[in-house]
């Protein structure tokens, strides 16, 4: 694969794992399908939980609402992520209605809104976005750079990573929302300087993949970084015509739906439920 062009043999092995891989499971039924999507929501914010990206109030996973589209379920504020439910979940318009009553923690995170309700009306691909204050993203956040090619699972972010610079405060308002919004622009993921990461895709799972994915890759640079000017060397780079045939790879939204299963699967098999739908919930 020298010259970038697969061999007869590759290709083949290539085409055999594409069409093997599973695929998002279909519904005829747009209730069931939010019922699913609470329910995968929910294992989200656990996920972010059992990785210790829950921050105290900060940080939120949204999802686009199958039966209404221009809403979206969002975690509440003041509840931990290893204890939401899917009951838990609000329901939220693009004005900052809580469109259902029931349940106890009914507190809507104000930045929650202003970022995400700006990122779904901006971006119709977008089901679920989520933003943390994950340490080694906070950390990378505070320097203000883009990533650098310098390993394969970087290059699933090449030319796919926003950074947006302009920290003005907690987001409490419209226009810092939509600032990031833009920002984003067709990106899957966005470093936000001095506050954390952002990742918006097509599905849960993909983008909890790639949130995962980014935090690993902003701690893999902090440390070879720091390797790099301990012995007085710079890090080496990945070519940007290597990068890019790499990043259509390991960055693609498929493979981050399929990657991103493996983590749901693990918290099932971890916790012994499994999605049962049943009418009304």
């Amino acid at each position: 694969m020298a010259n970038g062009a697969p061999s007869e043999v590759a290709s083949k092995v290539l085409e055999r794992e594409r069409s093997s891989l599973p695929t998002p499971p279909q519904f005829s039924d747009k209730l069931e399908e939010r019922a699913y999507l609470k329910y995968r929501l929910a294992q989200a914010l656990r996920i972010f939980a059992k990785r210790g990206y829950d921050e105290g109030l900060a940080g939120h996973i949204t999802v686009r609402d199958p039966v209404r589209p221009n809403c979206f379920w969002v975690n509440p504020l003041a509840l931990h992520f290893k204890l939401i439910q899917p009951s838990d979940l609000l329901l939220v318009d693009a004005k900052g209605n809580i469109l259902d009553e029931s349940g106890p923690h009914r507190v809507l995170n104000v930045a929650a809104f202003m970022i995400h309700s700006r990122i779904h009306e901006a971006r119709p691909d977008v089901i679920c976005a989520a933003h943390s204050h994950s340490l080694y993203g906070k950390v990378f956040a505070a320097l203000g750079i883009p990533l650098d090619m310098i390993s394969q699972d970087a290059c699933g972010f090449y030319n796919d990573l926003a950074l947006y610079t302009q920290y003005r405060g907690v987001v409490q308002d419209e226009e810092e929302g939509t600032a990031i919004a833009q920002a984003l622009g067709t990106y899957k993921a966005a470093i936000l300087q001095n506050h954390g990461l952002l990742v918006a895709t097509d599905s849960i799972e993909a983008s909890i993949y790639f949130y995962i994915k980014l935090e690993k890759v902003c701690q893999t640079q902090l440390a070879a970084d720091a390797a790099a000017a301990a012995r007085n060397i710079p890090t080496v780079k990945i070519s940007d015509a290597q990068a890019a045939v790499a990043g259509k790879i390991v960055g693609s939204l498929r493979r981050g739906w399929v990657g991103g299963t493996m983590e749901f699967e693990l918290l099932e098999k971890e916790e012994g439920v499994s999605f049962k739908y049943k009418p009304g919930q």
